[in-house]
């Protein structure tokens, strides 16, 4: 049973893989046993340590994913240096808090940009490499809370994730025919840069663990299951699903 969760030989691309959850990410896989190019702007060397330590070989891609731009550049990377591609988390993504009231269109395109557009064009590219390869592969979307809620002062982020949840399913029922499985994870609220203002935020902190059943922040660590899974043959027959890793919070 074990062996439906391995992933020797295996190559992933995890964007935003700098630090969070992306770097957590980056660790699980390669503890898994697969070789990694990680994607981000800034330093990925907390993500190499951790995949190195593992065994397994890390390769670098600096990008700026509000521009489709470095697509190819990111997928050409991989294939030089390993030969073939996976594996693709569209981990990636930013948030801005503004009343809707008030929201820029700056704030807007760049969230929606990140969030939603490269995420798209990523996957079609690195799809278009699976069909080449003949091999499948695994495609896993980072979607949200919010892509079942609505949350507040955060429109474009809730308007991206919940299209996030929705892309998942249209690219799993035209994918499927190559042996491509395209699934997301839905964090809960986790303790990441993402949410330090909520979590600094005394008031604000404990409202939402109070409405935790597990009664706790999420943390990186508690992706780790979830993202193996969903990279591995152990979810072949899993298409289309997002999977909610949230302490409980949903059900409450």
């Amino acid at each position: 049973m074990l062996d439906l969760f391995n992933l020797d030989g295996k190559v992933a691309i995890v964007t935003g893989s700098s630090r969070g959850l992306g770097c957590g990410m980056c660790k699980a896989l390669a503890e898994a046993g697969a070789d990694i190019v990680g994607v981000s702007q800034s330093s990925m060397e907390k993500a190499q340590s951790f995949v190195e330590a593992c065994g397994r070989k890390f390769i670098e891609v600096r990008a700026d994913l509000t521009s489709t731009e470095k697509i190819e550049e990111i997928v050409k990377t991989c294939i030089d240096n390993f030969g073939h591609v996976d594996i693709l988390v569209n981990n990636a993504g930013m948030i801005r808090r503004e009343d809707a009231i008030n929201y820029s269109q700056k704030d807007w395109d760049d969230t929606i940009n990140l969030n939603l557009r490269t995420l798209f064009f990523l996957s079609q590219t690195v799809a278009k490499e699976f069909i080449k390869q003949k091999t499948g592969g695994k495609i896993i979307n980072i979607a949200s809370m919010l892509s079942f809620q609505g949350g507040i002062r955060v429109p474009a982020y809730t308007a991206s994730k919940s299209a996030v949840m929705g892309l998942t399913k249209a690219l799993a029922n035209e994918l499927a025919k190559y042996n491509i499985n395209v699934n997301a994870i839905a964090p809960g609220y986790m303790a990441t840069d993402n949410t330090f203002a909520l979590r600094n935020d005394e008031k604000r902190s404990q409202e939402i663990i109070d409405r935790i059943p597990a009664g706790r922040w999420g943390t990186p660590d508690d992706m780790a299951g979830a993202a193996v899974f969903l990279a591995s043959k152990a979810s072949d027959y899993v298409n289309g699903h997002t999977l909610a890793v949230d302490g409980g919070w949903l059900a409450r």
